[in-house]
């Protein structure tokens, strides 16, 4: 009875030292819980934060910058956030602790969704028409560099300020022949109002010309020094999400309804696989694994970035990324 008792006690303790070796790692989204969150839920549900000994707990946020000062503060240590968003951030608040660690779209979903029935199929096409675009859109920010890439004459296009709800409405009615948006949800939102598929012309600005980057994880740099493995585990486990996702899109959905039972699953698995094939799972990832950034190209998007925002100090790419947390290449391979 003794032995038995004393097994149990044991038992107990090595319990409770491996749950006290788990650490609560609280994780900020930009958005809400959308078909391209779903990969992190995944993670939680398949066991890859568990088997990095983190507990991860996932707050919707509201917007492409919502993330930033919440991790800058040290509110969350780790967080998903718009890099173009933490260039603007740190030149406006230089030394804030804050860095990306992980590209996640190596393609950002900025795009000129049109109508091909009111003649927008491709970027010239915008001359002579009337684009919506509501004034604080991530995607309308970046419509300056993307006219100087594709040479558009901007005198020649009537710009609508329009608001975020009636941004797709408007496009259905036919009052724009184009909005500004991001690729996945404008695309949706169009098929949900009725318009055909077929009709939607999605131009996304990063197959033409365009060079930013798009969202990261981003991380608490007092964190990530004080924690390094932690950062790494947490990586790992959010690219083996991302890999279960890409694999099993519908699977990955059933993780996002569990949290957002009101959420439509073909909608979001829809949505979710627009994201992979857009923004994610590009040709460079195929070839090498998600997550890092191209040194050259970083430098050609801050030039870009430059002509539609003026730095305060002089851009340093090596303030905005860094790769030491990186798993090695293999865990990071989707395919």
């Amino acid at each position: 009875m003794l032995k038995r008792t004393l097994a149990a006690f044991a038992a107990t303790a090595t319990l409770a030292g491996a749950a006290m070796a788990e650490t609560q790692v609280p994780f900020a989204l930009d958005w809400k819980f959308e078909g391209p969150a779903a990969p992190y839920f995944a993670a939680i549900d398949n066991g890859h934060f568990g088997a990095a000994d983190l507990i991860v707990e996932i707050s919707a946020g509201q917007g492409s910058l919502d993330a930033i000062p919440k991790v800058a503060s040290g509110a969350f240590p780790m967080g998903f956030a718009d890099i173009n968003s933490l260039v603007k951030f740190l030149d406006q608040n230089p030394g804030a602790p804050v860095t990306a660690v992980m590209m996640v779209y190596d393609k950002p979903p900025f795009a000129i969704v049109g109508r091909k029935s009111l003649g927008v199929s491709e970027p010239k096409d915008l001359e002579g028409k009337v684009l919506g675009a509501p004034p604080p859109d991530g995607a309308w920010a970046q419509f300056p560099a993307f006219a100087t890439a594709n040479s558009l004459d901007v005198d020649k296009i009537t710009v609508e300020p329009v608001g975020f709800p009636t941004r797709e409405p408007m496009l259905a009615e036919g009052n724009v022949a184009a909005v500004t948006g991001f690729s996945f949800s404008s695309f949706l939102n169009l098929v949900r109002l009725g318009v055909p598929e077929e009709d939607i012309s999605t131009i996304l600005m990063a197959d033409y010309g365009l060079e930013l980057y798009g969202n990261a994880i981003i991380v608490n740099t007092d964190f990530a020094t004080a924690n390094p493995e932690i950062v790494t585990g947490f990586l790992t486990a959010v690219a083996a999400g991302w890999k279960d996702a890409i694999a099993d899109p519908a699977k990955a959905i059933e993780s996002l309804i569990d949290r957002n039972p009101a959420a439509d699953a073909a909608l979001e698995t829809r949505r979710l696989q627009l994201a992979i094939d857009a923004n994610v799972l590009t040709e460079n990832v195929a070839s090498n694994g998600m997550g890092g950034v191209d040194a050259a190209r970083m430098e050609t998007a801050l030039g870009q970035l430059a002509e539609t925002y003026e730095f305060q100090n002089a851009p340093d790419a090596s303030l905005y990324f860094t790769d030491a947390y990186l798993p090695a290449a293999d865990a990071r391979k989707l395919n």
